[in-house]
């Protein structure tokens, strides 16, 4: 949207121009300025090279889960956003490359610069098998075939690949290096994840610039019209499947890279975690491409900031308001109501998310003073 609109008075006089991501000077500094103040943040703490204590350490956690996440929904995206397929397999796919990574790194002795991409090529092909039932069904049907991705991928790890994935026990991960470099540190392995996260938003955003991509949206807005116009409907799904489940494969490995060990009882597996990740994309924004980073920044704000601030507060006054119930139920799933109630206002206050209202919002600037 705003990437179409400039100030009045810029013009596109060459083809490079017409077709650049940051079509303008101060898209390009406040882009590359963002980017360049993400890679000082280790170099700010006291785990960096420095020794530095002007920001808390566990920035560095807060911004490697945020990266790892914002991976896997920008993956759902692709398929959700631009396709219109939904899919509520999107954990168990991160819990595929989170294992292939492992399994590659330990028992082949893949290095971790390889491990990741081959992690993320075995997700791909498994999104696919999973992506085959779009050829007959699509929307709820379609949720409810993926939705076995859900029991039947846990079980295959768990129970015939025992030997590989230690089934019901802990399976450690190597550290990540390269070259001889460990980056099994927090700091260092901040770089990792932030830099592989840029460069595959820009991969994705780029994609949907393309003639895929672009039918991919065609697919979403009306398939039976994109097959008439020529368009192969289900070749078309199954590449979104793909993309979606390497993408989620990326995000597994850098996951049980950055862990070291991924327990028997991963929350990856869950299906709570892809119904998680579908509302990180909701509330960011399906369809833009950044709604995943909005979203999956503002819920893990809300549960690791806001959400634990609350508690002590609604404890005063919900077990009054629900006298029927046990107060120690209600501190117990304390989360979880403050979690729902806040996703449940969100869409009713901004159902297109905060990507879209971002757009807006841009849009608005450059056309200023005439905003309205």
């Amino acid at each position: 949207m705003a990437s179409n609109i400039r100030p009045s008075g810029v013009f596109d006089t060459t083809y490079g121009q017409n077709i650049a991501l940051n079509r303008t000077l101060w898209d390009k500094i406040s882009s590359n300025g963002l980017f360049f103040i993400l890679l000082l943040v280790p170099l700010l703490t006291e785990a960096g090279p420095f020794g530095l204590d002007i920001l808390p350490e566990a920035w560095i956690g807060i911004v490697v889960r945020i990266a790892i996440l914002a991976i896997s929904v920008q993956g759902l995206n692709i398929l959700v956003g631009y396709t219109g397929q939904i899919s509520l397999g999107h954990a168990a796919f991160m819990t595929v490359g989170a294992y292939s990574g492992a399994i590659l790194a330990r028992e082949l002795g893949f290095a971790f610069w390889v491990a990741v991409p081959c992690a993320a090529l075995i997700t791909g092909f498994v999104g696919l098998l999973f992506g085959l039932p779009s050829l007959r069904v699509k929307g709820f049907y379609l949720a409810m075939a993926t939705l076995a991705a859900q029991f039947i991928i846990p079980w295959v790890l768990r129970y015939p690949l025992e030997d590989l994935t230690n089934g019901a026990r802990p399976l450690e991960v190597p550290r990540p290096e390269f070259f001889g470099i460990s980056f099994g540190s927090a700091a260092a392995f901040y770089y990792v994840a932030v830099i592989l996260a840029v460069f595959m938003f820009l991969a994705a955003r780029n994609l949907i610039r393309t003639r895929t991509g672009r039918a991919f949206i065609s697919v979403r807005d009306n398939d039976l019209a994109a097959e008439l116009l020529g368009i192969n409907v289900f070749n078309y799904k199954l590449q979104a499947f793909f993309l979606s489940a390497l993408y989620a494969g990326v995000a597994g490995a850098l996951r049980a890279f950055e862990a070291e060990t991924i327990p028997p009882e991963t929350s990856l597996v869950q299906l709570a975690s892809s119904i998680e990740m579908l509302a990180m994309l909701i509330i960011g924004g399906a369809g833009f491409s950044l709604g995943p980073l909005f979203g999956v920044t503002f819920l893990n704000i809300l549960q690791e900031q806001v959400i634990p601030n609350l508690n002590s507060w609604a404890l005063d006054w919900l077990p009054g308001l629900m006298p029927f119930v046990e107060p120690a139920n209600v501190q117990a799933s304390m989360t979880r109501i403050l979690f729902g109630g806040a996703l449940m206002l969100f869409l009713i206050v901004e159902p297109r998310g905060f990507a879209y209202r971002w757009e807006i919002l841009k849009i608005s600037w450059k056309i200023r003073p005439y905003s309205y």
